[in-house]
């Protein structure tokens, strides 16, 4: 036979461990929105960084082309 207070006791063990329970939860969605607000940041920083490198191939095709061209020159010019 189960008690009152036998039964009083198991939905009050029950009853913390949902606070505990929602506690985590709650720590859960900040670090998730935080997660998200990092993520975001990151994701800004990536663009801007990719945006910024397009230059360089070019650069480099362009540097290429005048040493063939300063080549070409050079052996005309011979």
């Amino acid at each position: 036979m189960i008690t009152a207070a036998q039964m009083y006791e198991e939905v009050r063990r029950v009853g913390d461990g949902l606070i505990r329970l929602e506690a985590k939860l709650d720590a859960l969605g900040a670090a998730d929105r935080d997660v998200d607000t990092r993520l975001g940041d990151h994701e800004a920083r990536i663009r801007r960084l990719e945006a910024g490198r397009w230059p360089l191939p070019t650069i480099a095709a362009l540097t290429g082309v005048a040493g063939l061209g300063a080549a070409v020159v050079q052996m005309l010019t011979r």
